[in-house]
C-alpha cells in the first residue's frame, strides 16, 4: 500500500489538479483522519469512534481550509493544473466560489483514494488467483478488461449513501417514494448472478462487463478513465517486472470503513524485480 500502491495515484492527481507534491504528508493525514471517523455501523456510538469523528471533522476542516488557501492563490497568480483554470475561468458557466472549493475537495480526495485500493485490490486477486497471473503473464493486453475485472470483483466503494429519490419510483412491485434515501450497494451489485455469469469467478476477458466500479449514469465518476490507467499501468508493470510474488498475510488487514474497501496493508514477498 505505501511503497506500491499510493505512490503513482497520489503523485498523478497532485501533477493534474496543481497540488504541491511535498504537501502529500500533510493532506494524507488529514484525509486519513476523515476516513478513519466515518462510521456507519453500530461502532459508531462508541467511545472511540466518537473520538475518531472528532479528528475526522478537524481533519475534513483542515482540508477544506488547505484547499480554499490554494484557490485563493490561484485565483491571484495563476499557476499550473486543473485548479487554477478552474477559479481563473470567466465564462459564464464558471463556478461559484464554494462549488470550486467542494470540487477541489473532491477531486485530490477520490484522485487517488479509491485508486490506491483499486490498485492494492487487483493485485490481491492475481495473487489468490495463479492461473489469472499466468494468464496475463502470457497477455499482457489483457490489462485493459483485466482491471475492469478487478473493479466488478473487488468493489472499491461498497455503497453510496447520498442519494435521494427525486420522485415516486417503482421498482419489482415496490414504490420508493419520492424524497427517500436510496443507496446503491455496488459491492452486491457487481457479485449479481442474474447479471454477471459465474460472478465469484475471476475472468479477465469477461463479456458486457458493464460493472458499477464507478457507479453509472449521471453519476459516473468522470475521473473513472484517469484511474483505469494508472491502474493498467501500475499492475502491468507489477505483472511484468515482479519475480515470483506471494502473499505473506491473506487476508490483509483491512481498514474499518464501509463505504470505502481497502486493506491497510498488502505484504508481498518477492524474489526481485526485472528491468
Amino acid at each position: 500500500m505505501d511503497e506500491f500502491a499510493y505512490p503513482l495515484p497520489v503523485t498523478v492527481i497532485c501533477a493534474v489538479l496543481g497540488v504541491p507534491r511535498q504537501d502529500e504528508p500533510r493532506f494524507h493525514g488529514w484525509i486519513q483522519a476523515f476516513m478513519n471517523g466515518l462510521d456507519l455501523g453500530p461502532e459508531a456510538a462508541t467511545e472511540e469512534q466518537q473520538r475518531l469523528r472528532e479528528a475526522g471533522i478537524r481533519g475534513r476542516q483542515d482540508l477544506s481550509d488547505y484547499m480554499r488557501g490554494l484557490l485563493e492563490k490561484y485565483a491571484e497568480q495563476p499557476g499550473p493544473g486543473m485548479l487554477s483554470a478552474m477559479v481563473n475561468d470567466k465564462s459564464e458557466e464558471h463556478l461559484s466560489h464554494d462549488e470550486l472549493l467542494s470540487n477541489a475537495m473532491l477531486l485530490l480526495f477520490a484522485g487517488h483514494e479509491t485508486t490506491v485500493n483499486l490498485i492494492a485490490h487487483s493485485v490481491l486477486t492475481l495473487l489468490r488467483h495463479d492461473d489469472a497471473l499466468e494468464k496475463l503473464r502470457r497477455r499482457p493486453e489483457l490489462i485493459v478488461p483485466g482491471v475492469e475485472e478487478f473493479l466488478r470483483f473487488e468493489s472499491s466503494v461498497q455503497f453510496w449513501p447520498t442519494r435521494t429519490a427525486l420522485e415516486d419510483i417503482e421498482i419489482a412491485g415496490t414504490t420508493i417514494p419520492k424524497g427517500a434515501a436510496v443507496i446503491p450497494v455496488y459491492g452486491s451489485g457487481n457479485r449479481d448472478p442474474s447479471r454477471f455469469t459465474n460472478p465469484d469467478q475471476v475472468d479477465l476477458e469477461r463479456e458486457d462487463n458493464e460493472h458499477l466500479g464507478y457507479s453509472g449514469g449521471i453519476h459516473l465518476c468522470f475521473g473513472g478513465p484517469l484511474a483505469r490507467l494508472e491502474a493498467q499501468i501500475a499492475v502491468g508493470e507489477f505483472v511484468r517486472r515482479v519475480k515470483n510474488p506471494r502473499l505473506v498475510v491473506d487476508p490483509p488487514p483491512y481498514r474499518h470503513n464501509q463505504i470505502f474497501r481497502g486493506p491497510r496493508h498488502v505484504l508481498v514477498d518477492i524474489d526481485g524485480v526485472s528491468d
